[in-house]
């Protein structure tokens, strides 16, 4: 058969690109066809997302596509990070440029609504956990403001919502996006009304949720024609939330397995038919997230490859430069064991300087403080390890499963030290890849949607002959085990310092 393409748009928080799923009725391949840098914008004491360029770089890259696929292009989508969002005026306009998830607008926001619904309560309501950054805090904060481009409001667009908004003109919610939001009942697959409600919210501004695979109206003509397309295709939800892509993306995973989407965040989990909303995973700190087929993603969002990246920031602006490379290599060569960190710290989530907040860290745990770029990664990638550890445990407890693979996929996978780390810290085999799941998983859902494959099942049966696997097995020895104890009792030390 003739090769099929469908175009996935991928943005990070870090980077976007728009990339060509290749299918040809047996492996699907991957073509990047335009990438291009992502990150805050400071404005005005604020952090916020350049949407306006994001959208021109994305049609950057469907011009380049265009030009390359031509007539055997079938259909387009967008998968991005959760929790930011566009408001709209009732005439489609943008009411300014959105806030990025890390913005102090949301600095204790959840303290002061614990009397308007309780975490607990919120919990059960939506199945998703307290964090400053979700949607609900960030809406929260406009209400206690009395924003009024909230009070102007007639429609919140999620990120990826927005852009499928933008090519193809439906104003829509996608459900594996709308359960980022902590608005979003996953147990009676609708918006929560109570806690719409407990934050005064305006529901007017709420979209009809749809599953992925949804096929939404053709690219807009002035799409088409500024782009350079000359035939009309259809516009598809996929799995826009970019968890819920890669781990559609992963193949080989059952109920033995714990996938591992690594990057700027860390999100380990696994699937399962229906939110839990015991005790037991609320106090662990799960979250319970829609995944590409319409069940549950049960996992816990940890703080990532994000850490490294600040230091690697902070040394930037001193005047010394590294590549991920060089801090691999140098991390190899730094002493095991000599301090760890707990990823979560709030220290660690927003500072000036991430480099000196690592060491602060160490230093207020009366631990050795690392000095060198190698010592400070090494930390870092021990210190995860260790946290995907426990998350592991935890996970095995709550579902009464015995998970003895790691699956791991996005950016993380190209760090082979961290990979074969995490493999020895856990305990268990790690198979690493796909990298670039999230954006394989958003080409899948479109030929499930376009009938091109049956399923998601057999999806991933074509994804595991189509990409390349590598697999690292676990040191044997009680260094690991010892060293865990370790760092368990930092963890902790460090938690009652901050109490």
């Amino acid at each position: 058969m003739a090769n099929r393409v469908y175009l996935a748009i991928d943005l990070g928080a870090e980077s976007g690109r728009v990339m060509a799923g290749i299918w040809n009725g047996k492996t699907i391949r991957l073509e990047e066809v335009h990438r291009f840098p992502n990150g805050p914008v400071h404005l005005a004491g604020t952090m916020r997302w350049d949407v306006i360029r994001l959208w021109a770089e994305i049609q950057n890259g469907l011009t380049l596509a265009a030009k390359k696929f031509g007539k055997t292009i079938v259909s387009v989508g967008a998968d991005t990070w959760g929790v930011d969002f566009v408001l709209l005026s009732q005439h489609d306009e943008m009411l300014g440029q959105p806030y990025h998830y890390r913005d102090a607008r949301t600095h204790g926001i959840p303290e002061k609504l614990h009397s308007a619904l309780s975490v607990r309560a919120l919990f059960r309501a939506t199945g998703c956990q307290t964090m400053e950054i979700n949607t609900s805090f960030q809406l929260a904060s406009m209400v206690l403001g009395s924003d009024p481009q909230l009070q102007s409001a007639h429609t919140l667009l999620m990120i990826p919502d927005m852009f499928q908004f933008l090519l193809s003109g439906e104003k829509l919610a996608e459900f594996t996006e709308a359960t980022t939001t902590q608005l979003y009942d996953l147990d009676m697959r609708c918006w929560s009304q109570p806690a719409i409600a407990a934050f005064e919210l305006p529901p007017r501004i709420f979209q009809q949720v749809i599953l992925p695979g949804t096929i939404l109206a053709p690219l807009l003509p002035e799409v088409r024609s500024e782009c350079g397309f000359a035939r009309a295709f259809p516009c598809i939800a996929v799995a826009s939330h970019d968890t819920a892509s890669a781990v559609a993306a992963i193949p080989g995973l059952d109920n033995s397995s714990v996938f591992l989407s690594s990057g700027t965040w860390s999100l380990m989990g696994v699937p399962v038919p229906e939110p839990n909303l015991s005790d037991e995973c609320f106090e662990g700190g799960f979250t319970n997230e829609g995944a590409a087929d319409g069940s549950v993603l049960l996992l816990k969002n940890l703080t990532g490859l994000w850490i490294l990246q600040e230091c690697v920031r902070a040394w930037e602006a001193a005047g010394q430069h590294y590549a991920w490379a060089e801090l691999e290599e140098a991390a190899q060569k730094a002493p095991a064991f000599r301090s760890f960190i707990d990823p979560s710290a709030s220290e660690l989530q927003a500072p000036t300087n991430m480099f000196a907040a690592v060491q602060a860290y160490c230093s207020g745990t009366a631990q050795s403080v690392p000095e060198t770029a190698g010592e400070v990664a090494r930390c870092i990638f021990e210190s995860l390890s260790f946290s995907y550890r426990e998350v592991v445990e935890s996970l095995e407890r709550i579902t009464r499963r015995t998970l003895a693979t790691v699956r791991v996929v996005g950016g993380g996978c190209l760090n082979h030290f961290l990979c074969q780390m995490t493999a020895d810290a856990c305990g268990r085999e790690v198979i690493a890849g796909p990298v670039e799941a999230a954006a394989l998983g958003n080409a899948m859902v479109q030929a499930v949607a376009t009938g091109h494959v049956m399923d998601l099942a057999e999806g991933r049966a074509a994804l595991a002959l189509s990409v390349q696997l590598d697999h690292y097995m676990p040191a044997t020895g009680p260094s690991w085990s010892d060293a865990f104890e370790r760092y368990k009792f930092m963890v902790n030390r460090g938690r009652e310092r901050e109490s």
